[in-house]
């Protein structure tokens, strides 16, 4: 029997432009299995007028004497702390970091995983074995596309990565999500993330399927990030600007690591509860954690993101698809740009979403919607507009998606992912919506 044993790490904070020591974290783990956590503020980062909440629930600053020299634990039971959970490589990053160590798929312990992701991990933070260990720095470029799409090619088929292609170790460990993808940087040093098609992709051109509907969610008023699509090897990838990251304006610009956490974090749950967990439940959550000079525009945008995954079938809309990006003018928490939103063809009459929606569980339709309004703080004209304004860009996705160049057999594969208003609302919610 494998015995139990804690290992101690520290976490360092991206402050000004550089990373300070921000606490020390034990992780004790039997085998791969991660039992519980426990971490410590350092007393000279709770000093620091600039330091930030590694973790909005679980180790909030708000009050910065009730944490000074304390050892703190999870919330509601957990094994870890979610702000730093939010720092470890997801599906994608755990498998390219498998491929450098030579070991099976989820074989490591979880300190491990987190340990080795790298210097481009999501957010503001870093975790290394020592005070003194340096920061690992990425050697990925736009210019280096073409090795870093055929290393994560060997990766996905289960196959060595030689040395010519060890680049990905550096830039595709810290990432989430299933899809395979790095973190480059274009010729004026700005970070963007590179999401390439997948071997199980079966004739979807994804890169472009969810460029084109980025454009689209970004024509419907929402907070997207810049993106392009470029072509390498005669695959379109897919450039998403990192936008947990700033550039502050100098004679050098410096770059700036914004701290971003995930919905799962800010509900203190397990992954295994996303599921059970809805779209007002961010909602409750954002009210208590959120900057309140934006909450009323932030909770409208989430209403409204979830009334654009209706309509366009995007049922990957669980917790770690929603994240908050701390606005350092505010020293408070604002929901981050919309990302991750596929559509998923279906022909099912009835569909459902990953989170909860109204009244009706998940199902997805706009009546179910419509129920969730008083959750949200809205009215019912509010809500009314709010689908209206969306549904007006998204019934046009066909000339939307042409305008952005997608192939008329792309166009046709995805389109039974988009949903006409008439099959998901009821005919009183329709005649309002036709008022407006």
């Amino acid at each position: 029997m494998v015995t139990a044993s804690t290992r101690t790490l520290f976490v360092f904070a991206h402050i000004n432009g550089g990373f300070v020591p921000a606490g020390q974290l034990g992780m004790t783990e039997q085998g791969i299995q991660l039992l519980a956590s426990e971490f410590a503020y350092g007393q000279r980062y709770l000093d620091r007028a600039e330091a930030f909440e590694i973790d909005p629930v679980g180790l909030s600053l708000r009050d910065k004497d009730a944490v000074r020299a304390r050892l703190l634990a999870p919330p509601n039971g957990l094994p870890f702390f979610g702000g730093i959970r939010d720092a470890a490589p997801d599906a994608w990053g755990r498998r390219v970091i498998e491929a450098r160590l030579k070991t099976p798929a989820n074989s490591l312990p979880e300190s491990t995983y987190l340990l080795e992701a790298g210097g481009e991990r999501m957010g503001a933070l870093d975790v290394r074995e020592s005070l003194t260990a340096p920061v690992r720095a990425s050697r990925g470029s736009i210019h280096s596309l073409t090795y870093l799409m055929e290393a994560a090619e060997r990766i996905e088929a289960g196959l060595d990565i030689p040395e010519h292609l060890a680049a990905i170790f550096a830039t595709g460990s810290g990432m989430g999500g299933m899809r395979p993808k790095v973190s480059v940087r274009d010729d004026s040093g700005r970070l963007w993330l590179a999401k390439f098609a997948s071997r199980h992709d079966h004739l979807l051109d994804v890169p472009m399927i969810e460029c084109a509907t980025l454009k689209l969610a970004q024509l419907a008023g929402f907070s997207v990030p810049d993106t392009r699509l470029i072509q390498v090897r005669d695959s379109n990838v897919l450039l998403i600007s990192r936008f947990d990251r700033a550039w502050q304006a100098a004679e050098k610009p410096v770059e700036m690591r914004l701290p971003m956490v995930s919905a799962l974090t800010m509900l203190a749950c397990d992954e295994m509860d996303s599921p059970n967990k809805s779209y007002a439940d961010i909602v409750d959550a954002m009210r208590r954690y959120n900057a309140a000079a934006h909450i009323k525009a932030d909770i409208e945008e989430l209403y409204g993101r979830m009334i654009f995954n209706i309509l366009v079938s995007n049922d990957d809309d669980h917790l770690r698809n929603h994240a908050f990006i701390r606005d350092a003018s505010l020293r408070d928490w604002r929901l981050s740009p919309l990302y991750d939103v596929v559509p998923r063809a279906s022909l099912a009459s009835e569909r459902y979403l990953h989170l909860g929606v109204g009244v009706n569980g998940r199902l997805a339709n706009l009546d179910n919607a419509y129920t969730a309004k008083e959750r949200f703080g809205l009215s019912g004209p509010d809500a009314l507009r709010i689908m209206g304004n969306i549904w007006k860009v998204v019934r046009q996705w066909k000339s939307h998606f042409e305008s952005f160049g997608v192939p008329t057999g792309q166009i046709n594969r995805i389109a039974p992912a988009f949903r006409h208003i008439n099959d998901i609302s009821g005919a009183e919610l329709r005649k309002q919506l036709k008022k407006l």
